[in-house]
């Protein structure tokens, strides 16, 4: 092969490497972008879970003779996660014990919640206002789709960190920026969303369970 042929043939070389490389770097891109969106929709989520709470507090506090100690456990852990939420910005994605932390925060409210919904079959006269069945429903639905929302960012985050684990991105993506992603943990009982049955408005209600720990 001639000099000049062996220009152009490293020349190509080149040139399908740089190709390889940017399209790489782009699919890297694309995937942590993919995580921070679901990320945004995580926290949408959380936010309408807590948007809700002060009018289900409210609604519960005008129940004669209600378990405080069950509503003070709510009213504690939401604001848990609010001192938490303002520093849930994708930046904690790179920052696994400030994750960590956030979801524990979440995970207690979750868990406060459950407790309270227990606690309200108690109160017929709770059940028997529609405007607290449709409170309670909307929670219902809003615990599913955290639910639904974290498995989701599982699942991209796990695209995206076997991504700049393969070669060739594992050579460089640590140097550009890219950064392992955390995962949501499943809690104990978390696979199961709280149910919401309130059966016949005015019917005697089952006996709630213990909190844990007791």
């Amino acid at each position: 092969m001639t000099k000049y042929g062996c220009l152009i043939a490293a020349v190509v070389v080149v040139l399908i490497l740089g190709v390889f490389l940017v399209s790489t770097y782009n699919g890297l891109v694309g995937a942590q972008q993919a995580v921070e969106s679901q990320w945004a929709q995580v926290q949408n989520v959380y936010q309408r879970r807590a948007d809700l709470i002060p009018n289900l507090v409210a609604s519960v506090k005008g129940a004669a003779n209600f378990e405080q100690s069950t509503l003070t456990q709510v009213i504690e852990a939401r604001s848990r996660v609010g001192q938490l939420s303002p520093q849930a910005s994708a930046d904690i994605l790179n920052d696994p014990a400030k994750f960590a932390r956030y979801q524990q925060a979440q995970d207690s409210l979750s868990s406060a919640l459950s407790r309270l919904m227990v606690v309200v079959e108690q109160y017929p006269q709770l059940q028997a206002v529609q405007a607290f069945r449709d409170l309670m429903t909307q929670l219902e639905g809003t615990e599913n789709r955290v639910a639904v929302e974290r498995r989701t960012f599982n699942q991209v985050a796990q695209d995206y960190n076997t991504r700049i684990r393969r070669f060739p991105a594992a050579l460089f993506a640590s140097m550009m920026g890219f950064q392992p992603k955390p995962y949501f943990q499943a809690a104990p009982g978390a696979e199961t969303a709280p149910k919401v049955d309130f059966g016949t408005p005015g019917a005697p209600a089952p006996t709630p369970a213990p909190a844990p720990g007791h």
